[in-house]
């Protein structure tokens, strides 16, 4: 199923696991130099404004080959109208010879990549939506474009990009189209739920809250039973977005907002949504979880996530409830932010374990687990030491004496 070279996607590993070594202090410059030449691996950018470069004349190259295809198709004798319901196919087609042609040519991460990848979605996405509004339009509803029920169209076209999507990642392991195909399974959740009714609308922050929280532990499970290292980031980047669509599921903002625009509820003075200590509660004690759980787990993600939903938090509360002006409150909170920043920094600076101050010597917590085919692999590489005669002469000695001769 996948592309690359699955040697070449465990040199890469190992060699991302020795400059964690490198940056840790446990290796030297020169290990890490030579763990690379002995490790044989893709055609990688690591840098990130290089990368999109790359980015860009990929996309150039590829806009250009389907608009020669255009002006093939248009003037090639066939008809405009069926040219356009398969173009974008064609196109999708040409995105998924040069994501295996470049991926052939060991190239990942590269940039390169990126664009005919992404291109793949966007194509199919365009495509699926052209021909389902084609096909309503022709069989069920009246040429006029306003009646096809774009609902339907729009559903279509996500469970389309979301299994596109789901391949792209598997074939190719690129994070961005796991990304994608999150957003489009929760597009595919929500317009679903908005087919059922009112009923549907009405218990969608529920279901999203379930949905999310089973695919969490879900996820969570099979990265414990990883066997293939290069997965895990891709997982990882799901769970994170599970425990951050968990939140917004039932936050109290999102759930008032969407109900006065899906539902029509009108909360006046005095009132306020169904359900709504509820969504209170929710908004306060997830990011409190989501803290306790970081720092139990020394989960670096959720960590950084707790922080963001309980700034998400104090935002969805300051919208509706204007206790201070906004600069006192920003004041304040940023007097409060660094008092317990500040006594933080006092009593974790001088910890040597555990929850600590000081800087991390590895940033991966499993960058210690390759250390030793790291080692062997730079062992092998190194080349034995030039033996040095020793300008002191030994020896002389007789029955197993210390060297030591009858002369002085």
């Amino acid at each position: 199923m996948i592309a690359h070279d699955k040697k070449l996607l465990n040199n890469l590993f190992l060699t991302e696991e020795a400059d964690s070594l490198k940056d840790g202090g446990f290796i030297s410059k020169e290990q890490k130099k030579i763990i690379r030449d002995e490790l044989p691996s893709f055609k990688i950018q690591n840098n990130i404004l290089v990368r999109l470069g790359f980015f860009l004349l990929g996309a150039f190259l590829y806009l250009s080959i389907c608009g020669v295809i255009s002006l093939m198709g248009l003037f090639g004798g066939s008809s405009e109208h069926y040219f356009f319901n398969i173009c974008f196919y064609l196109f999708a087609i040409i995105g998924i010879v040069g994501a295996e042609i470049l991926a052939n040519n060991n190239y990942y991460r590269h940039g390169l990549d990126d664009a005919f990848i992404l291109g793949i979605l966007l194509n199919i996405g365009a495509a699926v939506f052209i021909s389902a509004e084609y096909y309503y339009r022709q069989n069920f509803y009246s040429d006029d474009y306003n009646s096809v029920p774009n609902s339907y169209v729009e559903i279509l076209t996500a469970i389309f990009v979301s299994i596109a999507s789901f391949l792209a990642y598997r074939r190719y392991l690129h994070l961005l189209s796991m990304l994608v195909f999150c957003l489009a399974s929760s597009v595919v959740l929500f317009l679903g739920m908005f087919e059922i009714g009112t009923i549907g609308k009405t218990i969608l922050p529920f279901i999203t809250m379930l949905v999310s929280a089973g695919f969490y532990f879900f996820i969570k499970n099979r990265i414990k039973n990883l066997k293939e290292s290069y997965y895990y980031n891709g997982l990882l980047l799901a769970n994170s977005f599970c425990l951050i669509l968990f939140y917004l599921s039932c936050n109290y903002l999102v759930v008032r907002e969407l109900s006065a625009e899906l539902l029509g509820v009108d909360v006046k003075p005095g009132q306020d949504i169904p359900f709504s200590y509820f969504f209170y509660a929710f908004t306060f004690i997830v990011p409190a979880v989501y803290l306790f759980q970081a720092l139990k787990t020394k989960d670096r993600i959720m960590l950084w996530i707790s922080f963001a939903t309980l700034a998400f938090t104090v935002f969805t509360i300051r919208f509706y409830y204007s206790v201070l002006p906004i600069e006192a409150a920003l004041t304040i909170g940023g007097l409060v932010l660094f008092a317990i920043a500040f006594f933080s920094i006092q009593k974790l600076k001088n910890k040597e374990s555990g929850l600590t101050f000081k800087p991390d010597r590895i940033n991966h917590s499993n960058a210690i687990l390759n250390a030793e085919t790291l080692i062997v692999a730079s062992t092998l590489g190194m080349k034995p030491e030039a033996k040095v005669e020793s300008p002191m002469e030994f020896g002389g000695g007789g029955f197993s004496g210390g060297g030591s001769g009858e002369s002085f």
